[in-house]
């Protein structure tokens, strides 16, 4: 299946020729819009095929596996890389507008492609190592992007960003060795398929909780969530967007794969555990963000908050449950990208993200309003948008399996979450404008990031008032995951050539 290789290749022959036009920054607008266009085109190629075979898996090198590198798409991976793709076109777009030309020379685009190729790689991975290597490939990616431009408040951010995914990545390394001196193999199937024959070990079950460390501090879970409000406001926000609706994303991805092939064996010790931090993660995070005045920092702990939504689906372990966390996880990368997207409009115009220096937004620049108002409804649960909906899923998912405490911890965060949604819309849309708010600039915003705005926002929408015809993919995606031994056959009998 060399399609799956396909959401690797396209990024890295991007960057190839990003760097050779490097000079010409109209060549770098447009080969970074082709690019995602063709990754969009090609995850949906992906999906379409899943309908032929449930999962599709290919062999780098022809090695068979477990001795070769693995990748593999089932409905989970592929559904990610599909909002990946849809939702890196309008940031390219929009950056091509919002972000200064001296960043974009330095490199912006062809981070941007680095970021992707990372993301992409960690999703179709099934090989723990190679795993490891697509984390690291992000982590450059998004450290050069936080640090780029250089200005005082990045390079304070990105200490603490920095020393927080190096300290996970020293911990999954640790975890890769415990697990390849107790088992021999680093292939993800070949692992579930070893641990459900022959049972766990003290040390192999050392090694899955390094991993949870690591992941957790990657998807900035409780207790390790500092590092992200200290991080992710300060770049440009487009850069910020792009972190927002990605990075943390492939955290809880790689744990809820994790947890389907290795630790759902011992759902006992596990589910109180992710119970425990999903609702602290959610609770830390919607309080942090009902104290803040600044809607980058706002919309930054909001991340937090719905980590532990996704975290709650998860530690469920059921069809709904986790068909409900594959929902939320998409609508969060759609929702919140335009959100970012619509501050990032806002503060272009009034010059300010501090709430006490806005308002007035809905009479000077009602189509702002109408842009920050629609992913604000979805973010805190309001029907008909996609954040109900997935939030509806969790709760009916909690209550099915008799999970009540997280459960009202979820709907106590969800109106809290509401709160934070409103006191934005009051204080930089609705309130008039006073005599300290900056006054409207009278700079013409870019079509370019009006329309970018607008498409996130119109997916946003999408996706909440088709739920009831896209449901069943996220449906397919939990069964799949219910059943490990459909990947642990998909990668250890399918394509396999002969020895000779």
């Amino acid at each position: 299946m060399m399609i799956l290789f396909l959401p690797i290749l396209i990024p890295l022959l991007t960057i190839i020729l990003l760097l050779i036009v490097r000079k010409k920054l109209a060549y770098q607008h447009i080969l970074s819009v082709l690019s995602v266009v063709a990754q969009l085109i090609v995850a949906l190629s992906i999906f379409n095929k899943l309908g032929e075979s449930t999962i599709l898996v290919a062999q780098a090198g022809g090695w068979p596996a477990p001795f070769g590198i693995s990748f593999l798409a089932d409905y989970t991976a592929t559904i990610l890389l599909i909002a990946v793709a849809l939702l890196a076109l309008p940031i390219v777009i929009y950056s091509i507008g919002f972000i200064d030309k001296v960043r974009q020379q330095g490199g912006l685009f062809v981070l941007y492609q680095g970021l992707i190729l990372g993301v992409n790689g960690a999703f179709l991975t099934a090989d723990i190592f190679n795993l490891y290597v697509w984390f690291e490939v992000m982590l450059i990616s998004s450290f050069v992007l936080i640090t780029l431009g250089a200005a005082k408040q990045q390079l304070r951010g990105s200490v603490k960003y920095l020393v927080m995914n190096l300290l996970g990545s020293s911990l999954f390394v640790a975890a890769i060795g415990l697990t390849y001196s107790q088992l021999g193999t680093l292939n993800m199937a070949d692992i579930a398929d070893k641990i459900m024959k022959q049972g766990s070990t003290p040390l192999l079950n050392s090694a899955i909780m390094l991993f949870f460390i690591a992941f957790g501090i990657k998807a900035a879970v409780f207790p390790f969530f500092f590092w992200l409000p200290a991080s992710y406001p300060t770049p440009p926000i487009a850069i910020t967007a792009f972190f927002g609706a990605t990075l943390t994303k492939v955290g809880v991805y790689v744990m809820l794969r994790f947890y389907s092939l290795f630790a759902n064996m011992d759902e006992a010790f596990w589910q109180p555990i992710i119970f425990i931090v999903a609702g602290l993660t959610m609770l830390f995070g919607v309080l942090m963000a009902a104290s803040s005045y600044d809607i980058r920092k706002i919309l930054s702990f909001h991340i937090i908050s719905q980590i532990g939504y996704m975290l709650m689906g998860i530690g469920l372990f059921s069809l709904i449950g986790l068909a409900g966390a594959l929902f939320f996880i998409v609508h969060n990368m759609f929702s919140k990208t335009a959100a970012f997207m619509a501050a990032g409009l806002i503060k272009r115009f009034k010059g300010s993200y501090d709430l006490n220096m806005l308002g007035g937004l809905y009479k000077s620049k009602p189509i702002l309003a109408f842009l920050f108002l629609i992913p604000a409804l979805s973010l805190a649960g309001i029907p008909p948008t996609s954040g109900f909906f997935g939030k509806l899923f969790l709760v009916m998912g909690g209550f099915q399996s008799g999970e009540w405490l997280i459960t009202i911890v979820a709907i106590v965060v969800s109106i809290l979450t509401l709160f934070s949604m409103i006191k934005i819309w009051n204080e930089a849309v609705w309130k008039p404008a006073e005599e300290k708010a900056v006054e409207p600039s009278n700079q013409k915003l870019n079509p370019l990031i009006i329309a970018a705005s607008f498409a996130m926002t119109v997916f946003t929408l999408f996706l909440g008032l088709t739920v009831f015809w896209t449901f069943d993919s996220f449906t397919e995606a939990a069964a799949q995951l219910l059943n490990p031994q459909l990947y642990i056959d998909a990668v250890l009998n399918n394509n396999r050539p002969a020895l000779n």
